[in-house]
This record gives C-alpha cells, structure tokens and sequence, in this order.
C-alpha cells in the first residue's frame, strides 16, 4: 500500500500480562462462562503468545523473498485468528478437529489455469469455520466454493486494479461516506440498480448488515447512521472499506450485496496461494520469473495489502471487544 502504517504497534497494548488477564476475564464473563477469572489467567500467555507468533510471522515476511511470503502471512494470520478464537472460547482448541485449515483446493490444471478462476471449497471443520462461526454468527459455510476473483472483490484496494486490467470481472461501486462521518449515504442509484424503493431497501439492508444501524429516509436517497461504525470495520460487509482512503462503498450488483467479511477473503486467498507456493512450484516460479502470465499484478498488489490491512482488521476486532469499567 502506498502509505506507511506500524501496523503492530497498536498490538502493543495486549503485551502486558495485567492488561490482557483482566481483558479475557471480562470477555469471560461478560458470555457467562464458568470460572472465568481462573480461565483467564490460564488463557493470558498463550493469547500473547499467539500474537507474538503472528507478528512474527509477518515481520519475517516483510523480509523474505516474494515466493515465501504466501506461507509465511498465512500462518501469520491463522495466528492472530487463534488469539481472537480464544477470547470467545476459551478452551479453544477444544479438539485436533477444529485445528484443520477448514478448507481445500480442488485439483489444478496444468493448461490455462488461471488463478482468477480458480475456487477453493469449506470443510466441515477447521479454523475458518471456527472463525465464521465464533467471530462472525456464520454457521452454514460447510461447501461453499468462492473463487479468487469474488474473494479479491471484497477488498477494495483491488478495484483499481481490476477496473484497470479487466474490468468486466468487477461491478460499478459507489461511494457510500468515510469511517469517520456519523452518517452514510446511499445515492438514488442504488435503489435503480436494486430495483428497489426505499421501502423495499430499507428492510433489504436492514437483513444484510449485522452492524445496528438507523435509516432516515429522505427522498431521493437513504440517509444510514451505523452505531460504532469506526470500531467494528471488521464486520462492515457488504460495505468495502478502503483501509488508505478511509472510504466506504457499496457494490450495484445485488448478488454481491451479501454479509462475507473481509478478513474470511484474506484468509481463504492467502491458503490458496500458500499451497500453490508449496504444491505448484513450477507455476509459483513461472509467476514470480516470466511476468508471461496476466495474474502476476493481482497476486503482488494482494500480498502487499494483506500483509498490512489483515493484522488492522483484527485488532480492529480485539479492540472492539475492551468492556468499559
């Protein structure tokens, strides 16, 4: 990303033993769970720990050579995920079941594969849909395929990109506010483009966004006051957040108006590159070496964004949760 942001350094306030016990505790009890300062005392080093591990993981990536960055933020990731599981469930992992990646790759093809179209598939069990399901209320994820195509348009800072080099691969967003105005607004255009009028849209967004919010109608457009937007970005889908601008917008294509957030894209995106570094190391160097293939610009830019923007919306998430004395 073009802008210099210490990503970590907000991290530094859960490395403090004190801090971070009194953190689960409340967190603990706030879900009404069984002896929880006694679990939150247990739980204070290895939350630390996996933080400590992830940012490690990510500093060595910064530093490492483009083809082993894939593995390297993946395990960062799946690392800051560990920690977030452990303040929802505390004897997390409960079973070697839930310590699975929770999804797979189908078999490539050796001709024209294009990463683009490339899809992978969730499993049953494993880290991502522990994570749906603790982190964001999403319990039917079990078969669903995405490619990396629907995956990569969730993150904004891709659209430029794609609006560039292929533009029939993403629909026309609109610009809704920025993450620091109370209020969002959402132009006649998207009523057009819906097919929809405000009483239509109004229950439809309503349904969609798991953020509380209250709309104001005024004729042409919806007037949208989020409670708390700036301290729950981690859950703003369907609303792309660009993390270098501030800036919200919404797609005008009904079908991608759905709850899907961020960090799961990064997530699904990173495990599919990791196991094509690891298991495709013959396309992986041909990438990387030939810039004979059209995916090389896609990949770079992710791996660029990601390595800043998924640690932010993860203590965006960490730091959603502090209970005020």
């Amino acid at each position: 990303m073009s802008f210099t942001y210490d990503v970590w350094k907000p991290y530094h306030l859960f490395f403090s033993a004190p801090f971070t016990q009194k953190y689960l505790y409340n967190q603990y009890k706030s879900s009404s769970i069984v002896d929880a300062e006694q679990r939150s005392f247990k739980n204070c080093y290895p939350f630390i720990y996996y933080l400590e591990h992830s940012k490690n993981y990510y500093q060595t990536a910064l530093k490492s050579h483009t083809s082993m960055q894939p593995v390297l933020l993946f395990y960062g990731l799946s690392q800051l995920l560990k920690a977030c599981l452990l303040i929802k469930n505390p004897v997390y992992p409960e079973n070697t079941a839930v310590l699975a990646h929770g999804v797979s790759t189908r078999k490539r093809k050796k001709q024209s594969y294009d990463f683009l179209d490339d899809e992978v598939k969730i499993q049953k069990n494993g880290l991502f849909s522990e994570v749906g399901k603790e982190l964001f209320h999403m319990k039917q994820l079990e078969g669903q395929k995405y490619t990396m195509t629907e995956l990569l348009g969730h993150i904004d800072e891709m659209y430029s990109l794609f609006n560039s080099l292929n533009p029939s691969r993403v629909s026309k967003k609109l610009l809704i506010g920025n993450v620091n105005n109370k209020e969002l607004i959402f132009p006649n255009e998207i009523k057009e483009s819906y097919h929809m009028d405000n009483t239509r849209l109004h229950p439809y967004l309503q349904d969609r966004f798991k953020i509380e919010m209250s709309i104001q109608e005024i004729n042409p457009t919806l007037r949208v006051s989020f409670s708390d937007l700036h301290t729950n970005l981690y859950q703003c889908s369907p609303l792309l957040f660009n993390l270098e601008t501030s800036e919200l917008y919404l797609t005008t294509s009904r079908e991608q108006c759905v709850y899907f957030p961020e960090i799961l894209s990064h997530y699904l995106i990173l495990y599919n590159l990791s196991m094509i570094s690891r298991y495709e190391t013959e396309w992986w160097y041909e990438l990387l070496h030939t810039y004979s293939s059209k995916d090389y610009p896609y990949v770079m830019h992710f791996l660029e964004i990601t390595s800043i923007k998924a640690p932010y919306l993860l203590f965006n998430y960490l730091h959603s949760q502090i209970k005020k004395d």
